[in-house]
């Protein structure tokens, strides 16, 4: 019998079999690809399936009325190619084609290999000889298989690197004419090998670069680099290098050889051997130890064209792991925000384009590969689904993507962003254009993206995020969770311009974003570019963030940034633990209303994952070795002397960021008051600049009145103006304590103080001591008057005449004051 005839008498029995009943296929990792398809004869794989399923749609079969249902049962399904889904492969709104998982079941399409036969090695960089295992690398067609990941017992080991752990060193110097890098060279034993990287640091974003040839000069070296990333690392002018005596210059580390594998977790693929080389942790047995490698760079891809899209499809329950993503590896990864990489980029010599007058620059990017990916796509429904090992995006919503629903997902260990929607640049179009294209069914819109758990997510490419989206319309992100993530949690929008372009009536709401700026800086819990008329983010909980140790400027990070040209956004009601955000070039139309610690503890509780979909949190990943940043805090520093230089003054405050910063003066006292992150290092930076001045610190306030704590339904206000004073306690030991034991225990025995201080819509008042000196900061109202409201403090309320006559006989005025003139206010001067 010929092939033909046996294919024809298998799709007629297939179709009798499956015309009677409900259209259910199964598949199983023990199946066969000439079975039925039934449950007990199974299929083997998902594209068998899917070719199955499109029979059944192309000669319109009666019984797919109600839909198809394809079945996966538990196991591992290793694919030789990606899963590709075409528009033959459409549902419809009355027979959807849904793709699931067995009931408690757990199949993994994974584009994956599992490497054998370890052996204990020979000696390794010194090490004893079976320190190290060693296996055969897989080939393919005769070459060895490439990766820059690799897996141990499902635990990302660690490529073979220069610095130990979580360290890493500083350039020395960048020449961007010789497209060449100085660096130290402390270790005699890292010797030059092809294929080694430079992993470095730059402001926002990170750089894999090649590494053409090592130079040593005693204690540095002189790193050359491959083409294309050599020019454009050196030409791109954000973000560069840095180099900076305050903050250290770029962090970086070399990757990629034999040399450099030295430490337990490590492990280095010797391509021209074909060997792979394991440093296993301490418990690790050689054989009990699983190890996956990534082959494939996409596990399934769903593409349609703008006139035929894919539609009506759903995936329930599936795991997508373990892909590849070798770019880095054969051109070299330079991005430019968002882990987009340039493909070219340049310093323009004389500013300006069309579109932006006072544009410097101009940059052309590419967009990294995905696990999942999808083109022309509608009513596409993941729920219920894992996506997990990927060495770069997991979810990619690229073009001509809409009414699809993310929901219910567990997004975890991915190297690049967890989700990325919409254009960001095509490969022809310039970064900084607004995207207007001519048939808007090209972008992406109406999309949903609700209660998934996105953790570890960004540990490849540290500028990265958690949900990435460029110029789309009508998406609505809400209520997932995202943590441990190396830079921002939530990105919405491209261009850095106000120009209109498609987006518009974008959401972020109620989503929890927590343990992030892992490893950068420029960074936010959510973060927005150029003009979206009718866009809101509000209801969202932010809080915890990591402390970064080798972030160009430390005190870059955030909560909300609304950063170049975001226009006609409304930020309200988001619940942040302090007023740490920037508004940064920003669009007309933008409205900020109510972001602070005192919105409600609803908006907290009302965040983040809801039911049914709650269990994702069981596999939430906070790195609880990793420091956190510590909260600015109201603070003062006081500068004593006769002249001031206020142009270098400024200019070195502003580098430190303080929050709600204020400049206030008194004949020859400066004071600087806000909320601070290093009050110390500002200080004595201040020292150096004003060597003739006295600079003294006020922080931890011995007395702290806050309304929002004390008043009852209480409604702090919006912006607040402070009021500064300055007084002596009187010299006189003991009065100095029972000055202070009295406002330690203000609250419980003097408690008509504060009701006074509720009473006058105090907003707070704090009393910060040095030495004897006193300082009180009053904050009102923005807009209110001190002489209007103090009168309310004491109004029906006669014990707080009681407390200011007491208080009088413990302070006195400061050298310079008047006579009988106790508390001297500070006037407020211009912050510019």
């Amino acid at each position: 019998m010929n092939s033909n005839r046996k294919i024809a008498i298998f799709l007629l029995i297939f179709f009798v079999v499956f015309s009677s009943h409900a259209i259910d296929i199964w598949v199983s990792p023990k199946g066969d690809d000439t079975n039925l398809g039934t449950k007990e004869k199974p299929l083997a794989t998902l594209n068998m399936a899917l070719r199955k399923a499109r029979e059944l749609r192309r000669l319109k079969d009666p019984s797919i009325k109600e839909g198809i249902h394809i079945f996966l049962m538990d196991g591992l399904y290793t694919l030789n190619e990606p899963i590709f889904i075409r528009p033959e492969d459409s549902g419809t709104a009355e027979s959807p084609t849904t793709i699931e998982a067995e009931t408690n079941s757990n199949p993994i399409l994974s584009g994956g290999l599992e490497v054998k036969n370890w052996k204990l090695a020979e000696a390794v960089n010194g090490l004893k000889s079976g320190t190290v295992w060693v296996a055969d690398a897989p080939k393919k067609a005769g070459n060895v298989i490439d990766y820059r990941q690799l897996w141990v017992n499902g635990k990302k080991a660690v490529r073979a690197k220069s610095a130990s752990g979580n360290k890493m060193d500083r350039i020395l110097s960048w020449d961007k004419s010789s497209e060449t890098c100085w660096i130290p060279y402390k270790d005699s034993s890292i010797k030059f090998e092809p294929g080694m990287e430079m992993f470095i640091v730059q402001w926002w974003a990170i750089a894999n670069l090649r590494i053409k040839d090592i130079e040593v000069q005693k204690d540095s070296a002189k790193l050359y680099f491959e083409q294309p990333e050599s020019r454009i690392q050196s030409e791109h002018p954000w973000p560069a290098p840095w180099i900076s005596k305050n903050n250290g210059n770029s962090a970086f580390y070399l990757t990629n050889g034999m040399s450099l594998l030295n430490e337990p977790g490590e492990w280095y693929l010797d391509k021209n051997q074909a060997k792979i080389y394991y440093y296993p942790k301490p418990g690790e047995a050689i054989n009990n130890t699983k190890v996956i490698i990534p082959v494939l760079e996409n596990i399934l891809e769903i593409k349609g064209t703008i006139d035929t899209p894919v539609h009506h499809l759903s995936f329930k329950g599936i795991s997508f792991q373990y892909s590849n993503w070798l770019r880095p590896s054969q051109q070299g990864h330079v991005p430019l925000q968002a882990g987009m990489y340039l493909l070219d980029a340049y310093k323009l010599k004389t500013p300006g384009t069309p579109n932006q007058t006072t544009l410097e620059n101009q940059a052309w990017v590419g967009r990294p590969r995905a696990a999942v990916e999808f083109n022309y796509t509608n009513n596409i429904t993941f729920e219920g689904c894992v996506f997990k090992h990927l060495s770069s995006t997991g979810l990619d919503l690229n073009k001509g993507t809409n009414h699809n629903t993310i929901q219910g997902n567990l997004f975890k260990d991915i190297g690049g962003s967890a989700i990325n929607l919409g254009v960001f640049s095509e490969e022809a179009f310039e970064a900084h254009l607004p995207y207007n294209p001519t048939d808007e069914r090209e972008v992406c819109s109406n999309e949903l993206i609700a209660d998934n758990l996105i953790t570890n997510v960004a540990n490849e490419d540290w500028g990265t995020l958690g949900i990435s989206a460029g110029f789309v319309k009508n998406i609505t992100i809400t209520h997932n969770e995202i943590s441990d993530v190396s830079y921002s949690g939530i990105s919405m929008g491209w261009g850095w311009n106000a120009t209109p372009n498609v987006m518009k009536n974008n959401k972020i709401i109620a989503n929890k974003i927590h343990h992030y700026a892992k490893h950068l800086h420029d960074v936010a819990g959510i973060y927005t570019l150029s003009a979206q008329p009718e866009s809101l983010i509000a209801e969202n909980y932010i809080d915890s963030l990591y402390h970064s140790p080798y972030a160009h400027d430390p005190y870059l990070w955030l909560y909300l940034y609304t950063d170049e040209g975001t226009s006609n956004v409304t930020i309200k009601n988001n619940w942040i633990p302090v007023e740490k955000n920037l508004q940064n070039n920003n669009g007309p139309g933008n409205i900020w209303e109510n972001n602070n610690p005192y919105v409600g503890e609803n908006i907290k509780k009302n965040a983040g994952i809801r039911e049914p979909y709650k269990h994702l949190q069981n596999e939430l990943v906070i790195d609880e070795n990793w420091g956190l940043q510590k909260l600015p805090e109201f603070a003062a520093i006081e500068l004593v002397g006769k002249e001031f230089d206020m142009v270098a003054i400024k200019k070195l405050v502003k580098s430190f960021r303080i929050i709600d910063q204020g400049y206030y003066q008194w004949k020859n006292h400066l004071v600087i008051y806000g909320k601070m992150n290093s009050v110390e290092k500002l200080k004595d930076r201040l020292a150096l600049l004003a060597p003739k001045a006295e600079v003294k610190s006020y922080e931890n306030p011995i007395y702290n009145f806050n309304n929002f704590e004390r008043c009852k339904d209480s409604k702090p206000a919006q912006e607040w103006e402070h009021i500064l004073l300055t007084a002596n306690l009187v010299e006189d030991e003991k009065l100095q304590n029972e000055y202070l034991e009295y406002h330690k225990t203000q609250f419980e025995t003097w408690p008509e103080v504060a009701e006074g201080f509720c009473n006058a819509s105090f907003q707070q008042l704090q009393v910060f001591k040095n030495g004897r000196q006193l300082m009180l900061v009053i904050s009102i109202p923005k807009g209110e008057s001190l002489d209007k409201l103090n009168p309310k403090t004491t109004e029906n309320n006669p014990r707080v005449n009681d407390w200011n006559a007491l208080m009088k006989k413990y302070q006195t005025g400061i050298k310079g004051a008047k006579r009988n003139e106790t508390w001297v206010f500070l006037n407020k001067l211009n912050a510019n």
